[in-house]
């Protein structure tokens, strides 16, 4: 069996998730790659990484689901006996609305996803990391969002508040469990170029909105990749609790 640490990227068949399970398996990890729904587009992922010699799984899970999340990382267990690293990438986005023109159910849904989910995987990857359950450490990278700290307003307020909840579950975990070998940080992107802004009615928003970010241009997801993977690495062995900005200045 491989000693290679092994790493959980959830949503990871599409934009930044996918950047993200492929830098990672060149450099080194074996990746679970999750997805809710897109096979094709998560084999195509695994197709990708093994034809780079890697070592790559797919494996099926909504994160808005507690049982699903449970099974997802039972399928790690089995497949890889071993969990080292989380990305905490899965996230949706509705299509853009004012406050007062949100469902209660389009709410419930958009903090089920991004913020419950979220916290359910980084509990199951804790007591598969953390000294205290007699394991030997490992990193969890959460994606937040500039959204955050801007709001997204007329578009997703609900989804920027989702973020926000993030920066403060980054810092608390973190403290929480610095002393038992599992760091926890955090990744603010700003406009990436992902068809994230289709699901939200938007295709064309990371190109209308470079004219006003500082470096004139959106971000790629691979750009996004390589903080993360930063993260994760032993380079960031004394960082935790950290909420970095890929967000050209904006």
């Amino acid at each position: 069996m491989s000693d290679a640490p092994v790493l959980l990227v959830t949503g990871g068949s599409r934009g930044i998730g996918a950047a993200v399970s492929r830098l990672a398996a060149r450099q080194g990890w074996r990746v679970a790659v999750n997805y809710a729904s897109n096979k094709v587009a998560a084999d195509a992922v695994i197709e990708a990484i093994t034809a780079d010699g890697g070592e790559a799984i797919a494996v099926k899970g909504d994160v808005g689901n507690a049982a699903d999340i449970a099974l997802m990382f039972e399928t790690v267990d089995h497949h890889f006996g071993r969990l080292d690293g989380l990305v905490n990438n899965a996230g949706i986005i509705d299509m853009a609305q004012r406050v007062d023109e949100m469902s209660g159910d389009r709410i419930e849904r958009t903090m089920r996803v991004n913020v419950t989910g979220s916290i359910l995987c980084a509990a199951e990857a804790v007591r598969r990391m953390s000294s205290k359950h007699g394991a030997k450490g490992g990193a969890i990278v959460n994606i937040s969002s500039m959204a955050a700290i801007i709001g997204s307003p007329f578009q997703y307020v609900d989804y920027a508040a989702s973020k926000a909840a993030i920066d403060t579950f980054t810092i608390g975990l973190a403290r929480e469990v610095a002393a038992e070998g599992v760091r926890v940080n955090a990744i603010r992107p700003g406009i990436i170029d992902t068809d994230i802004h289709a699901s939200g009615g938007l295709p064309d928003r990371a190109r209308d909105m470079a004219p006003s970010i500082p470096m004139q241009r959106s971000g790629t997801a691979e750009e996004v990749a390589d903080a993360v993977l930063y993260l994760l690495s032993p380079a960031a062995s004394y960082v935790t609790g950290a909420v970095l900005n890929v967000s050209g200045g904006r």
